[in-house]
């Protein structure tokens, strides 16, 4: 089914009155002191419908997360595109320097002049993802924060495994950083939701360890931040609420094939040195097995005093970003993160300034 038909039975369906929306979705879910948001009940409803009973292969996973970029957002008039390479150096599965491509996000409010810069990693298990299928959240975050946004294309596992994705989000980064004139950048933030949002964190705190600077703030959206783990919310949600654990053992297995172990020194919830990283909004949906992790790393941050906005969406499941365009608790909690990326820069931005 085309995505676009998809998207106006869903937007159809949540625009029937209340009752009729609980006779679709069923009855309510409950689980561990939370309610399922109705619309997004009737989302997951409905796809359970049409899905076919096959897995899908990888191949066809990665097409339908690029197409089903239709249901993250309506068009975001007013944010032009431009596309970027970014030079990386040799490193870890690549022999030679080469190039990442990369789409340059600006609202029109900001035009030429100066303005804060968000380097955005699309999630999808580190092997699913591309600039595409993050477009649209790219558009909206330029749009509310005001910022520039340059999304960049990684190397996905399982054909470029650990640390390829990683060595290439710290290089986009540090690329950046290292040439913001380039960019008109007057500050720069690094962020991603999912598997993207744990290439942000651990580029930022890599170059926080290894390099002179680092992002003046990190956004976060329900990011994977402990490889291997059981229990909790990987139990409690691990079916029935899109993403499901068997899913992230899956992309965990592409991801690190020879075990968990290597991703051990940049999985920050074991780091020493924690408080060198800069300040951070972490959000995390309720019925999401990614959410306790999530939620930990928001108290390790506090631990050390490193300024942490923190939001859990109760009723939302993971990758509620992908259904703000027709769930509007969804759109509401993408409009927070926005909120957050035009405060935490704009607060980077005077600190720098006075300094």
């Amino acid at each position: 089914m085309l995505f676009g038909v998809l998207r106006r039975i869903l937007r159809a369906l949540i625009a029937l009155p209340r009752p009729l929306r609980r006779m679709l979705a069923g009855p309510p879910v409950r689980q561990d002191g939370q309610t399922l948001d109705l619309d997004v009940q009737v989302v997951l409803r409905t796809l359970g419908l049409i899905a076919g009973g096959e897995e899908p292969s990888l191949v066809e996973q990665r097409r339908a997360t690029d197409r089903a970029a239709g249901l993250a957002w309506s068009a975001t008039p007013g944010v032009t595109t431009l596309p970027v390479r970014l030079p990386v150096p040799a490193g870890p599965g690549r022999d030679e320097p080469g190039e990442l491509v990369a789409r340059l996000y600006t609202p029109a409010e900001i035009g030429d002049r100066d303005a804060p810069l968000l380097v955005h990693f699309h999630g999808g298990g580190f092997a699913l993802g591309s600039i595409a299928s993050s477009e649209p959240l790219c558009r909206v975050l330029a749009n509310q924060a005001s910022v520039r946004v340059l999304s960049v294309e990684y190397r996905l596992a399982p054909e470029n495994p650990f640390p390829a994705g990683l060595a290439d989000a710290a290089a986009a980064l540090h690329h950046v950083l290292t040439h913001r004139d380039e960019f008109r950048a007057t500050t720069v933030a690094a962020g991603g939701d999912s598997a993207g949002a744990n290439l942000a964190l651990t580029a930022a705190h890599q170059l926080a360890r290894h390099r002179d600077e680092t992002a003046a703030f990190v956004l976060a959206l329900y990011p994977v931040t402990d490889a291997g783990r059981v229990g909790g919310s990987r139990e409690l949600f691990g079916e029935g609420f899109g993403l499901r654990t068997a899913d992230i053992e899956v992309f965990e297995r592409y991801y690190l094939p020879d075990g968990i172990e290597p991703i051990r020194p940049t999985g920050l919830l074991e780091v020493g040195d924690l408080a060198i990283m800069p300040p951070c909004y972490v959000s995390t949906a309720g019925f999401d097995p990614l959410r306790d992790e999530g939620e930990e790393l928001v108290a390790a941050l506090r631990d050390v005093d490193v300024p942490v906005v923190a939001r859990r969406f109760p009723g939302l499941i993971h990758g509620y970003a992908g259904m703000a365009g027709v769930v509007p608790a969804a759109r509401d909690a993408v409009l927070d993160a926005a909120s957050a990326l035009r405060a935490g820069l704009a607060l980077t931005t005077k600190e720098a300034a006075a300094m």
